[in-house]
């Protein structure tokens, strides 16, 4: 077989007869000799269409063994808890819970409850519990957390005569006082079958009121930190279980979470990501189809490059049961119920996963539902035999709005916060959990790649692809070099890199010099001629090669990149970023360089592309020999618009700029134009812990290409 350097050389007839010739468009190249896509040849990156949203297609695949799950299972649960903003996990500060207001109903009783999940921000429901507690010292009960999902009123809901009567009509609900207050029915059968119960608020249900539900948590400093409503409730409920816990009669090892549709959205979230629950049941939500519609279901980076399904599979092998109905929810048995069933294959514990779909109704949690739900934990989460549990007639004594935790004993706490007054609470107590983490030895700078890297890696949702297939190579020469051009992709994606690598005549360019710019690959020749540094590079036996990255050149936007503009989790949340994006195009060339055995792997970006080559050196490590960025004195704190093509969802949150640069400890590392950037004092604490301070050389002005060269070449 021909070296690369022979076949580029060899005349271009000869390419197209030899067995080399390119699977692009051949044909005039007009004046820009590095274009790839010629003729009627348009670019084929699926990304330039429309952006996946909630609405779209979901599907699981199933990993071929338990092994390759739990790597994967590894990195999804990291990504939900990063996307959340509880990676890592926030301080946990005392509940000073408030309990009070028995009100006894036999079998029965039922409490009023509130605590702060964080300083100044309260969680309040209702707890139920089984009445024979109070006559039998040290009872340990299973315990069950209950999240409302979006019905009016939350806990309060009252679904009125008609509704109720339309249900009773249909054999939805057995009588009117279910149908009217099934929201109540559901604590109060478990309660009477030995459960404790803890049925909480939804942020802007019920007696949360301090922030309005959908609101408050829209900016692009919200995004930039990772606060979300989203957020905040998966928050409120890890401490909701941790009061549920605590009770001095609940086991807690025998912990099991249910809801339905935004309720079964925390369940599943919970079952991902707290190992304390020991069986869950998430009704009417999960699904390869619509992903959940409400800003409290939706956070940037959540949904990237997953699903619904493949979320749920996080509790795999512990039992979990399922409901679907005449919703987005219709086809679970034969998408979605399958591969969980082989999920559950991997571990032996087919058994312990569960799905039935009633699609003669629509949206609910039912008699049917929920009678499968207590039938599933009684089967899971005590110590009595296996039965078919049936919903006994209920009787809502208790008027809706007599279950308020709040009265003139118990007013609302003085403290309590708004949206704006947490938010900033939030800030401060995340950036004095991050500035812990500054390294000060190799032990604290290990912690650090942890735990930044780790963040890193789900804010780009990418790493170094294992396999990277080229169109092409399609050959030319202009101004006495070699050129090649081709698309890369990574294998089992639909991402198309356009490429030109560059070589000089007689020249082996095992050196491979990747040249991120903000015009692409279009600027490299004027009026026929070779830039100075580009020929510089070559003769120095160096091969460049220059890519349109996402969103530019030929892989430019044919209408621009899409945001949702009344809430952009909605487009960050399924997926990549702009930056994210052209970091992933950045890890691909890498990839590619490695392939073709180059001994060194050089990284050069300019302008705003000086931000990209130091997030991909950050993520792939030791495989970059040397970096040179132009730090474009950008700042990430500077962002104003969920829409900027800079945005990167929770990089402020993170360390900024500065972090991912000491990320990059101890590779060696040229950075300019830093001035403003406020880059030094974690990047110069990295590189110090690493042992390497001279490996990071700094300049606060922008140098120019000759310098750079200069230094890559010494």
């Amino acid at each position: 077989m021909l070296s690369r350097r022979d076949a580029l050389a060899l005349p271009l007839a000869t390419l197209a007869s030899g067995g080399l010739r390119p699977p692009l468009a051949s044909g005039a190249e007009g004046d820009d000799p590095t274009r790839v896509f010629t003729g009627d040849k348009k670019p084929t990156d699926v990304r330039l269409g429309a952006p996946k949203t909630l609405n779209d297609y979901f599907p699981f695949v199933v990993p071929k063994t338990k092994e390759a799950w739990e790597a994967r299972r590894k990195q999804l649960r990291e990504q939900m808890l990063v996307a959340t903003g509880l990676w890592p996990m926030p301080e946990k500060t005392p509940l000073n819970a408030v309990v009070h207001g028995k009100i006894d109903k036999g079998e029965y009783t039922i409490e009023k409850v509130y605590f702060a999940s964080a300083p100044g921000h309260y969680v309040s429901g209702n707890l139920y519990r089984p009445a024979v507690m109070d006559e039998k010292e040290n009872v340990k009960h299973p315990g069950v957390l209950f999240a409302h999902g979006h019905w009016a009123g939350g806990r309060f809901h009252d679904d009125g005569e008609a509704a109720a009567k339309k249900s009773v009509d249909t054999k939805s609900e057995p009588d009117m006082d279910r149908g009217r207050y099934f929201m109540q029915a559901l604590p109060v059968t478990l309660a009477k079958l030995g459960f404790v119960v803890f049925q909480y608020d939804m942020i802007g249900y019920a007696d949360s009121t301090a922030i309005a539900h959908r609101e408050g948590f829209k900016d692009a400093d919200a995004e930039l930190r990772l606060q979300s409503q989203m957020g905040l409730q998966t928050w409120n409920s890890v401490r909701a279980l941790d009061f549920l816990a605590s009770l001095p009669d609940v086991d807690p090892k025998k912990l099991g979470m249910t809801g339905a549709s935004g309720g079964g959205t925390q369940t599943f979230m919970m079952a991902a990501i707290d190992d304390r629950l020991a069986s869950a049941f998430p009704a009417v939500m999960v699904s390869t189809g619509m992903q959940g519609g409400c800003v409290c279901e939706n956070c940037s980076l959540l949904r990237v490059n997953t699903g619904n399904v493949e979320i749920a599979g996080l509790f795999a092998p512990k039992p979990q049961g399922m409901s679907a109905a005449k919703d987005w929810t219709a086809e679970m048995m034969t998408k979605g119920y399958p591969e969980l069933q082989q999920l559950y294959g991997l571990y032996d514990a087919k058994d312990q996963i569960a799905v039935k779909a009633w699609l003669e109704y629509g949206h609910q949690y039912n008699v049917h539902a929920r009678e499968m739900m207590y039938t599933w934990f009684w089967q899971h989460l005590t110590k009595n035999k296996p039965a078919t549990v049936r919903e006994r007639p209920f009787k809502p004594v208790v008027p809706p709005k007599e279950l308020s935790v709040f009265d003139d004993k118990h007013p609302r706490p003085k403290d309590e916060l708004d949206a704006k007054a947490l938010r900033t609470a939030m800030t401060k107590a995340s950036d004095e959990q991050m500035a812990k983490l500054t390294p000060k030895d190799a032990a604290g700078l290990k912690e650090y790649q942890r735990v930044i890297g780790t963040a890193l890696r789900v804010m780009v949702n990418s790493e170094l692809p294992a396999k990277v297939t080229m169109q092409g190579p399609f050959a030319a020469r202009a101004d006495e070099l070699h050129l090649a051009r081709s698309v890369l992709s990574r294998a089992g994606e639909k991402d198309a890199v356009p490429v030109c690598e560059v070589l000089h005549p007689g020249c082996d360019g095992d050196t491979h010099v990747i040249w991120l710019h903000p015009e692409g690959k279009s600027g490299l020749f004027v009026n026929g001629k070779a830039l100075p540094e580009l020929r510089a590079l070559a003769k120095a036996d160096r091969t460049v090669i220059v890519p349109d990255l996402l969103g530019v050149g030929e892989n430019a936007f044919p209408k621009g990149w899409p945001v949702d503009k009344g809430f952009a989790s909605y487009t960050y949340g399924y997926n990549r970023s702009l930056l994210a994006n052209r970091v992933h195009d950045a890890l691909t060339l890498i990839a590619y360089s490695k392939t073709m055995k180059a001994k060194a792997i050089h990284l050069v970006g300019w302008g705003s592309f000086g931000i990209v080559a130091i997030l991909a050196k950050a993520l792939a490590g030791d495989a970059v020999t040397k970096v040179a960025a132009d730090l474009n004195q950008f700042h990430f704190e500077s962002i104003d618009k969920t829409d900027d093509p800079m945005m990167l969802p929770g990089a402020v949150k993170y360390g900024g700029l500065g972090a991912f640069l000491a990320l990059c400890a101890p590779g060696e590392v040229l950075v300019h134009n830093h001035k403003g950037t406020d880059t030094g004092r974690i990047s110069r604490a990295a590189y110090e812990a690493a042992g390497a301070a001279n490996k990071l050389t700094r300049s606060d002005v922008k140098l120019d290409a000759a310098k750079v060269v200069e230094w890559l070449v010494k």
